[in-house]
């Protein structure tokens, strides 16, 4: 069975960074497509960042020219790099992919279990 694993996440100061990473629990599957979400508490999970099997990406609006998301050469990793943190940022953080199985030639939508980022002083 395939799991997607976040990690980076955890505790920075107001103007920091936090590099986050997505990859499924196994090597084979690859991301056609990937994107990140957050949800802060008493608050609706929302978009953070897409991108798709061209490499096309969208950003809410709250995180543009903050917050860059990226994908491997290969394809096994995406990465959510944050940069200029504000406090407002502070949420969990879930990972979420269409995974292409090579032995199977079928893609299906996986999401992760959810990493948490604080932005405090």
């Amino acid at each position: 069975q395939v799991q997607l694993v976040e990690s980076g996440g955890g505790l920075v100061q107001p103007g920091g960074s936090l590099r986050l990473s997505c990859a499924a629990s196994k090597r084979l599957f690859s991301f056609n497509a990937g994107g990140w979400y957050r949800q802060a508490p008493g608050k609706q999970r929302e978009l953070v960042a897409r991108i798709r099997s061209e490499d096309s990406t969208n950003y809410a609006d709250s995180v543009k020219g903050r917050f860059t998301i990226s994908r491997d050469n290969d394809k096994l990793t995406v990465y959510l790099q944050m940069n200029n943190l504000k406090p407002e940022d502070t949420a969990v953080y879930y990972c979420n992919g269409d995974l292409f199985n090579p032995l199977t030639g079928y893609t299906t939508n996986y999401w992760g279990q959810g990493i948490q980022v604080t932005v405090s002083s």
